[in-house]
């Protein structure tokens, strides 16, 4: 009997691949979606390649929507998932200062509280069972601060710190809990996140949200959701997966970095990625071009 795996946010990006990928694996998968109209190309998808995937409406930020979704999923699978994948998320670029409160809770309630919601609801049959899977989705960002990304880093660096938790708490009933950390990924995610960046024109931090944009029109070169599907299948189907996965070739180097570059050095690198700092190349080029208009001036003269 194939065991179902429940994956959050399969609408679209990861989620969506993630979905695909575990069916083709031989995985029962239950996509959760907010609306039957956006979990519709995920089942044409399913269906054209005669893949086990079906969907469940569910809106990880309504406590109620959580409960009633788990408590349907529990009656299709014999009382609960063997494996859940918290996908669902969001992204908040800004200063700290910058978005409303508003935007702020909605931010952690998506990506922090909804997998600490959807853990409750699956974990007391995983250990009568003896045995389950977790998999939450994080960020790189939840291991290095990025300067106007401090909130959506805060989110994931706080779900790194609730999956080691659940990790070392449920060890013992056989509940494997493991984290995955994609560096950049093309996804939608990207596109909408640029989108919150409408009507911060004024803001101080201008500049700096001019090359986030730029950074995001950029991500459509990096590597696609596959790469993270790839690293989730691992993770459930390794018979003793790592506590965490590290996904891309820039995650790698970034998480290095951390460790080893001062504080002082990787800050400066990180505000001249982002435009808070000009770079030494641009402010040698601005004293060259100064430099010339000054000797045409005198020249002139």
């Amino acid at each position: 009997m194939a065991r179902t795996v429940v994956v959050t946010g399969a609408s679209s990006g990861i989620g969506y691949c993630t979905a695909l990928t575990l069916a083709r694996s031989g995985f029962e998968v239950i996509g959760t979606v907010r609306d039957e109209s956006k979990g519709r190309p995920l089942l044409d998808a399913a269906a054209a390649a005669r893949l086990p995937v079906r969907t469940e409406l569910l809106d990880v930020t309504d406590p109620d929507s959580c409960r009633t979704a788990f408590e349907r999923i529990a009656a299709r699978t014999g009382g609960g998932p063997w494996a859940v994948v918290n996908n669902a998320g969001t992204a908040l670029p800004g200063a700290v200062d910058d978005p409303g409160e508003e935007q702020i809770r909605v931010l952690l309630d998506t990506n922090l509280l909804g997998p600490a919601r959807i853990a409750a609801h699956v974990l007391p049959v995983m250990r009568r069972r003896g045995e389950g899977r977790i998999v939450n989705v994080s960020s790189i960002a939840g291991r290095v601060g990025v300067p106007l990304l401090g909130w959506y880093s805060a989110s994931k660096h706080a779900l790194k710190a609730l999956t080691h938790a659940l990790r070392m708490e449920n060890a013992r009933d056989g509940v494997r809990v493991i984290l995955v950390e994609p560096g950049i990924i093309a996804t939608p995610m990207w596109e909408t996140g640029t989108r919150l960046l409408d009507g911060l024109d004024g803001s101080h931090f201008a500049a700096g949200y001019r090359g986030i944009a730029l950074a995001a029109r950029l991500a459509a070169r990096f590597p696609g959701p596959e790469t993270v599907a790839a690293a989730i299948e691992r993770a459930l189907r390794a018979r003793r997966p790592r506590p965490r996965y590290l996904v891309g070739a820039d995650a790698y180097w970034s998480a290095a970095a951390e460790l080893c570059v001062p504080l002082r050095w990787s800050d400066r690198v990180k505000e001249i990625s982002v435009g808070l700092r000009p770079s030494p190349v641009a402010r040698l080029l601005r004293q060259a071009r100064d430099c010339g208009a000054g000797h045409v001036s005198r020249r002139g003269a």
